[in-house]
């Protein structure tokens, strides 16, 4: 196996590795931009550093209720602020993102619960009969 040049002698380090991560994204602009709109649905209007607060509050609670590294969260929302919550919230505890489509059927939905192996489910009201008739085919 042949190596590259780039790649001889240049063991990882902070000087020259960083992992790329859409929470970094997010932590920066929070930083630089703290009052700039990050988010617009309706009339409602989220700056990058309450978008980053509300993304943390959302991972401090994954955290106290025992989400860890690999687990899987499973969320039904639609294309709200708190879908991209979740898309940063969940990573920034190392959890998996399961997004579901609103459009599934409660078996469909039972089923990929279980092959996700789903710890936590987050939906919005909206989608409530049928999350409620999921849970009840749903073994996770």
């Amino acid at each position: 196996m042949m190596t590259h040049m780039f790649d001889k002698d240049l063991e990882r380090n902070s000087a020259n590795y960083e992992p790329l991560s859409p929470i970094g994204f997010l932590e920066r602009a929070a930083s630089v931009f703290p009052n700039k709109t990050a988010i617009i649905h309706g009339l409602l209007r989220r700056d990058y550093q309450a978008f980053y607060a509300r993304s943390r509050q959302l991972a401090s609670a994954l955290s106290s209720h025992g989400i860890k590294r690999g687990d899987t969260v499973s969320v039904m929302l639609a294309n709200t602020p708190p879908m991209l919550e979740a898309h940063y919230g969940v990573p920034m505890v190392g959890a998996v993102l399961h997004s579901m489509n609103t459009r599934l059927d409660a078996a469909i939905i039972a089923f990929q619960l279980d092959h996700g192996e789903c710890k936590v489910l987050i939906t919005d009201r909206e989608f409530s009969p049928i999350v409620k008739d999921a849970l009840k085919l749903a073994k996770v």
